[in-house]
C-alpha cells in the first residue's frame, strides 16, 4: 500500500471502524477464556454526546481493547436508559407543542408517543460513540424498557415485595411540582437561598391579644392546624389551653404544649402545618391533628387557599406578604438564609408532600454492601478517598421511594380489586394477580377486567441497580450461560455523583440475588471542567461539541488530549490544546513511521555497533516501561499509564533510537536493524492501540501485509521479560554527554557536518558502553580517554567526568577567551549579589524557608558556573 503524506483522520477513521466491524471484532460469546467485561453506564436513550460522556467511554474502551489485546474473552455491554422524568418531560413538551395534553391521552397512547419519540432520537449517543472508537459488542445492545429488561424489573418487584422488602406507606414525599412525581432523598438537592423570615400575627380567640410566628412560607397558613409552645417556656404560659385564629382564613387552631419546640429558634411559637411539613406531620400524629393539604401537584393552590386558587406558590408568597401588611397581620420581615431542596432534574424547589407510595426497606438489604466495600475490600473504588463517601450514604440510608407519578417506565405490578388501600395483590402480570386475588377475595366469580392495575411507574434507578445482571438475562434465567459466563464483571467506569444513585443500589441488588459482587472495580472518573474550573454547561457557552473535536483533532488526538489530564476522581481541567497536542503526537508517530519505510535496506552490509547497542537500549527502556504501565493500570492511574508510553515513543524512540539507527544520508540500512525498528515499532503500537487505535491499526496494516486474524486489535499485547535496568542507567549519562556536546556544536557554530575529536577523562569509571553512539550522534572521529586535562579545547562535565573538544581553526581563539571572560565577570556579579542577601541577618531570619532555599541554589549554581567557565579559560590560554 502507498503510505500517504498526511495521517487523515477522518477517512482513516472511517476505514478501519467498518473494518472492525464487518470482522465482528467487537463481538464476544462465551468460550474456553477467561472473560473480562464492562457494562456502561446506560447513558439517556434521548441524549447527545458530552464531554463527560467522551471520557467515561474513552477511559472503558482503553479497558476493553487493553483486556482484548491480553488475552481475554473482552465483552463491553452497551445500551441506553430510558430516563423516566427526563424522556416523559422531552414528549409531554412536545405534545403540547402539538396542542395535545397528556391528561387527555389513555396511558398506551401516550407510551406510544413516547416510543415513537425514543425510536427517532434514541440511540444517537451510541452511533457518536463509534465515531469516538468505542469498541462495544454493539449486537448485546440494551435499553432498559426492552421486554427482557422490563420483565426482570418487574419480576425483582415481585419477588422483594414477597419478602417483605417492599411497603406501600402513606409518607411525607419529595414531591417534583414541575415533573409531578415524588422523587427519593437522593434526588433533591440542598442550595443556601435568600429569602425572608415572615413575622405574623395570629389573634388570640376571645382577646384582643395575638402571638407572633416566625415562618419563611406564608402562603401555608391555610394549611395550619395548630400553633405549638414549648411547656417550659414561660413566656407563653397564659396561652396554655386557649386557641388561636389563623389570618385571613380566619380557621380557629389549638395551642399545643410540645418539648420539639427550640425556644431560642424565631418566636418561640411554631405554626403546625402537618400536610406540608416533615416535622409538623410528626407533632400532627402525635398531636391528632387535622391534615389539610392546601396544593395541587403543579404546586398551585387548591379550593383552601381561598382567592388564591389556581394561583403559583411563589405569586402567592410575594401576594399574601401584602395582604397580611394591609390587614395589620404582618409583624415584620427579616432576610434569612435557608436550605432549600431543590429537584436534581427539573430543578424545581420540592414540596414536602404527603401521598401514597411505595417503599423498599433498605436497612438489611445494605449490609453486604457495606461489608464487601468498607470492610473485606472485594470491590475496591479508585480512588479510595471515595469510601468516606460510600459510607456516609450507606450509613445513613433511608428506606427507597420506588414510586413514580409517570407513565414513561415500568408499570408497578400491583393490582386492585377493591376501593380500600389494602385491596391489592402484587403478580408479574394480570393473570397471576387474578389467580391472587380470588384466593384473596375467596371470590371464584373475580374477572381479570375487575382488576386495576397501579398507575404509577417505577424509579428509573429501580431498573438500572440490575443493570450488570439483567443485560445478561441473569433476573429472569440466572443459570443461563452468558450470565454464568460473564457476571461478576470486572470494571465499572462511572461519575462520583452517582456513587449512591447507582454503583451502591448495584452492589446492594448483586448480593441480594446472586450472593455476589457485581464487578470488581469502580474507577470513578472526575467532572470535566473548563480552564477557569468551571463546570460545562451549555448556558455559559463553555462546553465544546465532542463531535466537532473530533472533526478537527481526529479521534486518536481528542482520546489522547482528554486522557494526558484525567487522573482518577479529579476533575478535569479541559483546553482543547490537550487536544491539539494529541494531534501533534498522531503526527510525530506517522512521521516517524514514514522515516522507517522511507529507508533502503541492504542484507549486504554489516550492522553497525551503534545499532547493536540502540537496540538492547530501546529494547530495555520498552521493558522498563511495560513494567511502569502494567503498575498504573493496576492501580487505575490511565493518565499516568499514557504518559508513560507517551514519553517512550516520542522521546526514547522517536528522538533518540531513531537517531542512533538512523543510516547517514543516501545510504542503506542494514537488514538486521531495520528487522528490529520494526518490531520495536510494532511493539509500541500495541502498547499505543488502546489509547489510540485508528492510527496504530493504520500504521500495523502499511507494516506488513495481515490476513483478518492478524489486525492489531487482536493481537497480542507485549510480554513482559527480564532487562538490563543498569543499561537504562548508562544511557541517561550518555544522553548528557550527547547534550554536552551538541551545546558547545551550537554555541561555538561548529556544523554537524564538521567532524570533531572528544577526550574524556573518566572520573568516574563511567561505562564505555555506548561510546559508539557517542561517536555517531556528536560526529566524533576519534573518542580517547586520557588521563590529564587538554590544554587548548573547549569543556565541559558530566557529574565528574571532564570531558575536552580540542580547538580546530574553525574557532577564533582570541574571540573565544574575550567571551569567555566576560561571562566569567557576569557570574562574578551576580554571585557577589546573591552572596550579599544571604549575609544579610534579616533577610534569612525573615524570608520563607523555599525562597531561602531558592537562593541558595542560585549560590551554587552560579559557583559551579564560574568552576566551568575559569576551566575552560585555562584550557584555552
Amino acid at each position: 500500500m502507498t503510505i500517504p503524506a498526511q495521517f487523515d483522520a477522518k477517512t482513516i477513521e472511517n476505514k478501519w471502524y467498518d473494518y472492525w466491524m464487518k470482522n465482528n471484532y467487537f463481538h464476544s460469546e462465551p468460550d474456553h477464556r477467561t472473560p473480562y467485561t464492562i457494562v456502561i453506564p446506560p447513558p439517556n436513550v434521548t441524549g447527545v454526546l458530552h464531554m463527560g460522556h467522551m471520557l467515561n467511554n474513552t477511559i472503558q474502551d482503553v479497558l476493553i481493547r487493553r483486556a482484548r489485546l491480553k488475552g481475554f474473552n473482552a465483552c463491553w455491554v452497551p445500551g441506553t436508559d430510558h430516563a423516566s422524568i427526563a424522556t416523559e418531560a422531552k414528549v409531554v413538551a412536545k405534545l403540547k407543542s402539538e396542542g395535545i395534553n397528556k391528561s387527555d391521552l389513555t396511558r398506551e397512547e401516550f407510551l406510544k408517543h413516547a416510543y415513537d419519540w425514543t425510536d427517532k432520537y434514541g440511540g444517537t449517543i451510541l452511533e457518536q460513540l463509534k465515531q469516538l472508537g468505542c469498541s462495544c459488542d454493539w449486537d448485546r445492545t440494551k435499553f432498559t424498557m426492552d421486554p427482557d429488561m422490563s420483565a426482570s424489573v418487574i419480576k425483582s418487584f415481585v419477588d422483594l415485595y414477597n419478602k417483605g422488602l417492599i411497603y406501600r406507606g402513606y409518607r411525607m414525599v419529595n414531591w417534583d411540582p414541575e415533573a409531578k412525581t415524588t422523587l427519593s432523598d437522593e434526588e433533591v438537592i440542598y442550595e443556601e437561598q435568600q429569602g425572608k423570615l415572615y413575622f405574623l400575627k395570629y389573634k388570640i380567640e376571645g382577646s384582643e391579644d395575638f402571638l407572633t410566628v416566625a415562618t419563611t412560607r406564608p402562603e401555608t397558613i391555610f394549611g395550619d392546624t395548630a400553633i405549638c409552645i414549648n411547656p417550659n417556656d414561660e413566656r407563653f404560659v397564659h396561652l396554655k389551653g386557649k386557641k388561636a385564629i389563623v389570618p385571613i382564613c380566619g380557621r380557629v387552631i389549638p395551642i399545643i404544649e410540645d418539648e420539639y419546640v427550640d425556644v431560642e429558634f424565631g418566636t418561640g411559637c411554631l405554626k403546625v402545618t402537618p400536610a406540608h411539613d416533615v416535622n409538623d406531620k410528626v407533632l400532627g400524629e402525635k398531636h391528632n391533628l387535622e391534615i389539610v393539604d392546601i396544593f395541587n401537584e403543579d404546586a398551585t393552590l387548591n379550593s383552601f387557599g381561598l382567592h388564591y386558587q389556581g394561583k403559583d406558590r411563589f405569586v402567592v408568597r410575594a401576594e399574601i406578604a401584602k395582604e397580611l401588611e394591609e390587614k395589620g397581620d404582618l409583624a415584620k420581615t427579616e432576610i434569612h438564609l435557608n436550605k432549600v431542596g431543590t429537584s436534581e432534574r427539573t430543578k424545581a424547589v420540592i414540596e414536602p408532600r404527603l401521598s401514597d407510595q411505595w417503599f423498599l426497606k433498605m436497612e438489611d438489604l445494605v449490609k453486604p454492601a457495606i461489608q464487601s466495600v468498607l470492610v473485606d475490600g472485594d470491590i475496591k473504588l479508585h480512588p479510595k478517598r471515595f469510601d468516606n463517601t460510600y459510607a456516609h450514604w450507606l450509613n445513613n440510608i433511608r428506606d427507597w421511594n420506588i414510586s413514580r407519578q409517570l407513565w414513561w417506565g415500568q408499570q408497578i405490578p400491583a393490582y386492585y380489586y377493591g376501593d380500600g388501600k389494602e385491596d391489592f395483590v402484587v403478580a408479574e402480570n394480570i393473570e397471576e394477580a387474578l389467580i391472587l386475588a380470588k384466593g384473596k377475595t375467596s371470590n371464584s366469580q373475580l374477572q381479570a377486567s375487575d382488576l386495576k392495575q397501579d398507575v404509577d411507574a417505577l424509579d428509573t434507578w429501580f431498573s438500572s441497580w440490575l443493570w450488570p445482571m439483567s443485560v445478561f438475562g441473569g433476573i429472569m434465567e440466572p443459570e443461563n450461560e452468558d450470565f454464568k459466563y460473564y457476571y461478576p464483571t470486572n470494571d465499572l467506569v462511572t461519575g462520583p455523583d452517582i456513587l449512591f444513585f447507582w454503583v451502591a443500589r448495584m452492589i446492594i441488588a448483586g448480593y441480594e440475588y446472586t450472593g455476589k459482587k457485581p464487578f470488581s472495580n469502580v474507577y470513578l472518573t472526575g467532572l470535566v471542567r473548563d480552564k477557569q474550573r468551571r463546570k460545562m454547561s451549555k448556558s455559559l457557552g463553555n462546553s465544546p461539541e465532542p463531535l466537532e473535536l473530533i472533526e478537527k483533532f481526529g479521534a486518536d488526538g481528542v482520546r489522547v488530549g482528554l486522557l494526558l489530564s484525567a487522573s482518577a476522581g479529579n476533575d478535569i481541567m479541559f483546553d482543547e490544546e490537550l487536544c491539539n497536542q494529541g494531534k501533534g503526537f498522531t503526527n510525530k508517530i506517522w512521521n516517524a513511521f514514514k522515516l522507517i519505510k522511507g529507508w533502503e535496506v541492504s542484507d549486504s552490509i554489516p550492522q553497525p555497533e551503534s545499532s547493536k547497542v540502540a537496540i538492547e537500549w530501546y529494547e530495555a527502556k520498552l521493558q522498563q516501561t511495560l513494567l511502569e504501565i502494567e503498575d498504573n493500570f493496576e492501580k487505575y492511574r490511565i493518565s499516568d499509564a499514557l504518559m508513560g508510553i507517551y514519553k517512550l515513543v516520542w522521546d526514547d524512540f522517536c528522538s533518540w533510537f531513531l537517531e542512533m539507527i538512523k543510516p547517514a544520508y543516501q545510504q542503506p540500512i542494514d537488514s538486521l536493524t531495520f528487522a528490529k525498528a520494526i518490531e520495536m515499532l510494532e511493539n509500541n503500537m500495541k502498547l499505543l492501540h488502546p489509547f489510540m487505535p485508528f492510527l496504530t491499526e493504520e500504521i500495523w496494516q502499511h507494516i506488513a501485509e495481515r490476513t483478518p486474524e492478524e489486525a492489531l486489535i487482536v493481537s497480542t499485547w507485549p510480554e513482559i521479560k527480564p532487562f538490563n535496568a543498569q543499561l537504562i542507567t548508562d544511557f541517561e549519562n550518555t544522553i548528557e554527554v550527547i547534550s554536552g556536546i551538541r551545546t558547545i556544536r551550537k554555541d561555538k557554530n561548529i556544523p554537524f557536518k564538521d567532524t570533531i575529536e572528544l577526550k574524556v577523562v573518566n572520573n568516574d569509571k563511567a561505562s564505555t558502553y555506548f561510546d559508539t553512539v557517542v561517536t555517531k550522534l556528536g560526529n566524533i572521529t576519534s573518542l580517547d580517554y586520557v588521563s590529564d586535562k587538554v590544554d587548548g579545547a573547549l569543556s565541559f562535565r558530566v557529574k565528574s567526568n571532564e570531558y575536552f573538544i580540542p580547538i580546530t581553526g574553525n574557532i577564533d581563539v582570541e574571540a573565544e577567551i574575550k567571551k569567555l571572560e566576560e561571562e566569567l565577570k557576569y557570574t562574578q556579579g551576580f554571585l557577589k549579589s546573591v552572596q550579599v542577601k544571604l549575609s544579610n541577618e534579616k533577610f534569612v531570619a525573615n524570608a520563607k524557608p523555599e525562597i531561602i532555599e531558592n537562593e541558595r541554589k542560585k549560590e551554587a549554581d552560579a559557583l559551579s558556573k564560574i568552576a566551568t567557565i575559569e576551566q575552560s579559560l585555562a584550557g584555552l590560554k
